[in-house]
């Protein structure tokens, strides 16, 4: 394929047909101290293909990947055994696409994919029904909070204090464009959820309320009382689910009274990949449907009244007139999605429960052990496969010296709260079935000498 650049003369008539002087204009949002007024000091202009592939293999030897040694990260992407038969299956021809089809009538095998990824999901969360999956977690838990001001037309967003930094961080930028009001605030290094007071700020103008469960610091709030709460003052309860392999251990939050349950799918067929792509989860009760984001397949049969699948709602801003549409998400994670619906079926529900049960029981002997070096205390004792402790010195220091042994030992509080020096000491410790004796070992003879 020829690459046919643009002329001058054809930049200048696009800038004016939309309205802006030049090229620079257009990034305009882009807050100045994250552009570049200047190439990138010290980066080679260009080097041949050989050159460029040694260096980036020596960068890459520079990483200690999960899977060389004992591994407790998590804080929203978890490390669990994938099968190989997900990668394999994945890479066949009829499968192997990212993307939901232009034409779906003919893709039959991506629908179907799509139709049980929607049961399963739908079925996990405890909704009636599910979409065919978004971006990732963060921006389902953006559309939900959209879809409650459509459902509610109010525009004032509770986010309860356990939520996930960088989902507040996403739901404040997108809430710019929309004039929606977010009320969120800092974790407290406590055992308790802070249910009353998340209830108490609940008034008529509360479009919905986002609950994480279990929380950024592994606690399980009161979902019940909490929906029981929004439901009285008209507003939503968003529950937010970051490890959904918790759900084969706790009550689904659908059960627990949710409006719409988002989540990030990324634990259950899709490996860590460095941050991503990963999936986003997204549910909700039948009688919200037409505002559900993204879009919907179903079963129907066909003029010789066969089994078939159709695309049955699409909502997105590609299909219809742009004021209309319920997103502007163009895509949905195929093929993310269809790795978790292949790991699901290969678990089946005794397999994700006896999966659960065995990241609760690593995660209790973990607690109990580092519960026992000095300098560290167990701050929830309620908890799925993760869990915060609070260490007599900073967390990042710890975190980098064991790092620096070997040990990945988990993510510090300080890192993703910076600016509370009343976190600095907290470390959220994640424990999945991937996780041996003696990595736990490990994990508490180097906070024993670190600490000392």
């Amino acid at each position: 394929m020829r690459y046919l650049p643009l002329t001058d003369d054809d930049r200048a008539a696009m800038l004016d047909v939309i309205g802006v002087a030049s090229v620079d204009a257009l990034f305009a949002d882009v807050p100045d101290a994250a552009r570049l007024d200047a190439p990138i000091e010290g980066l080679p202009s260009h080097a041949g293909e050989a050159a460029v592939d040694r260096h980036m293999t020596r960068l890459a030897a520079r990483n200690l990947s999960a899977a060389d040694a004992p591994f407790f990260l998590g804080a929203g992407a978890y490390r669990h055994h994938i099968p190989a038969s997900v990668d394999h299956l994945i890479q066949r021809g009829e499968f192997l696409t990212a993307y939901t089809p232009y034409q779906p009538e003919i893709a039959q095998g991506t629908l179907q994919m799509l139709f049980e990824f929607q049961s399963q999901v739908a079925r996990l969360l405890g909704c009636e029904v599910a979409n065919a999956s978004m971006y990732d977690g963060s921006t389902a838990s953006w559309e939900a909070v959209v879809m409650a001001r459509r459902i509610t037309r109010r525009g004032a967003v509770l986010l309860a204090d356990g939520l996930h930094p960088h989902y507040v961080s996403t739901i404040t930028t997108m809430a710019r464009f929309t004039g929606d009001a977010i009320t969120s605030a800092p974790p407290r290094l406590e055992p308790g959820c802070g249910e009353a007071a998340l209830i108490a700020a609940i008034d008529a103008e509360t479009s919905c309320v986002l609950v994480q469960y279990p929380d950024i610091l592994g606690r399980l709030p009161d979902l019940a009382a909490i929906a029981e709460a929004a439901h009285a003052k008209g507003a939503l309860l968003v529950a937010v689910v970051t490890e959904p392999v918790a759900l084969g251990a706790i009550r689904s939050p659908g059960e627990l009274g949710a409006d719409i349950v988002v989540g990030e799918g990324q634990s259950l067929g899709v490996g860590l990949q460095f941050g991503g792509p990963y999936l986003g989860l997204f549910a909700t009760r039948e009688k919200f449907v037409r505002q559900m984001p993204g879009r919907l397949c179903g079963e129907t049969v066909d003029a010789a009244g066969q089994r078939s699948f159709v695309l049955t709602l699409s909502t997105r801003e590609q299909h219809i007139r742009r004021e209309k549409a319920t997103s502007n998400i163009c895509t949905n994670s195929g093929l993310c999605a269809l790795a978790f619906s292949i790991h699901m079926t290969l678990l089946g529900e005794a397999g994700l429960r006896a999966l659960a049960a065995e990241n609760h029981r690593l995660a209790c002997l973990a607690a109990d052990r580092l519960a026992a070096v000095p300098g560290v205390e167990l701050v929830n004792d309620s908890f799925f496969n993760e869990f915060a402790l609070r260490l007599s010195g900073d967390a990042r220091v710890a975190v980098r010296e064991l790092a620096s042994r070997g040990v990945l030992a988990g993510v510090s509080l300080g890192r993703l709260y910076p600016g509370h020096p009343d976190l600095a000491g907290g470390l959220l410790v994640a424990v999945t079935e991937t996780a041996s004796e003696e990595d736990i070992d490990a994990l508490a003879a180097g906070l024993k000498e670190v600490l000392a």
